[in-house]
């Protein structure tokens, strides 16, 4: 199944410095007159709202990128390898690349800004490990909200990129007046997680609460239940989407979320705040979040959120 098609078509069109999706179809007609790569399926496919479904094409893409490949690996590869290989073939820093992506996706004068953020939008996420392989570890998964295609209701899409493969969980969101509830599956796999959560507030800047699900790199499925800090960013991130879920003991996470994009003013503040959250505390078989808990992250975070949205309208204007 073609996988990341979105985000490997954005790799490909900042590889080749191609601005619209007019450049990069003239990239593929180049590569074959009669391709049938056109603007108008493009921007479905770069929005992530459709793939491509003819062979061919990932064949004529194998060409745009001059790779030593067939077509079908480009469609089936991770993220994280296709980045890798198109960075060795064309010579290219990979920082400054991912750099180059950010920009490429930040608004510019004249486009529309959202003055009320909904909850639609990118957040990283940490939580505790399940493997007994991993005891004692954070897990950084990706989770993102998106409007349902033809519905009033939201998606919500989570997924981890495991050492044995990726993890994409995707589901509806359903907020009622006391909490956030998902129930997400795996679209082709058997993976399932259920998610209870804070019914957030605006500006949304961070979601927190319980995961639930079965243990997926173990000899055995053990049920298992984790605290979750799902921290929005300010849009979505190749690095997170790459970066292996598993991070090293004794990482920070406010630096992990710098790497991501979000301007932390107080590492300490917040690497105190998220370990705190997920340490919860001793009271046997029962773990209760309080609202006081929850209510502390909202303080530590919306004004970091707020204060990277005014800085990204003052960048807009100056446009």
């Amino acid at each position: 199944m073609a996988r990341d098609i979105d985000r490997k078509l954005r790799v490909t069109a900042a590889v080749l410095g191609a601005v619209t999706a007019k450049d990069l179809a003239a990239a593929f007609r180049r590569a074959n007159p009669v391709t049938s790569f056109d603007v108008d399926r493009a921007h479905k496919w770069i929005q992530g709202r459709a793939r491509p479904r003819e062979s061919r094409l990932y064949e004529d893409w194998a060409k745009v990128v001059d790779l030593d490949r067939p077509g079908a690996w480009i469609a089936d590869c991770e993220l994280d390898d296709f980045i890798e290989v198109i960075c060795a073939r064309h010579n290219c820093d990979r920082d400054m690349l991912e750099r180059r992506l950010e920009s490429s996706r930040r608004p510019t004068a004249g486009q529309r800004q959202e003055r009320n953020p909904s909850l639609a939008g990118t957040y990283a996420c940490y939580s505790h490990a399940w493997s007994p392989y991993f005891r004692g570890q954070i897990v950084r998964g990706e989770f993102s909200i998106a409007q349902q295609q033809g519905s009033q209701g939201l998606l919500a899409c989570y997924s981890e990129r495991l050492p044995t493969s990726r993890l994409h969980l995707e589901g509806p969101l359903e907020v009622t007046g006391r909490a956030m509830h998902l129930d997400l599956r795996e679209t082709d796999g058997n993976a399932h997680m259920l998610f209870c959560l804070f019914s957030p507030t605006p500006p949304a800047s961070v979601l927190a609460g319980f995961m639930c699900g079965a243990t997926i790199i173990d000899p055995d499925a053990q049920p298992s239940v984790t605290r979750m800090v799902m921290v929005r960013l300010p849009g979505p991130s190749m690095r997170l989407r790459s970066a292996t879920a598993y991070l090293p003991p004794q990482t920070s996470v406010a630096a992990d979320l710098a790497s991501l994009g979000l301007p932390i003013p107080n590492l300490a503040a917040v690497d105190h705040g998220v370990g705190g959250f997920l340490a919860g505390n001793q009271s046997g078989g029962l773990d209760q979040v309080d609202s006081h808990s929850y209510r502390a992250l909202i303080d530590l975070f919306n004004p970091i959120w707020l204060a990277g949205a005014t800085a990204m309208r003052g960048r807009v204007g100056e446009a």
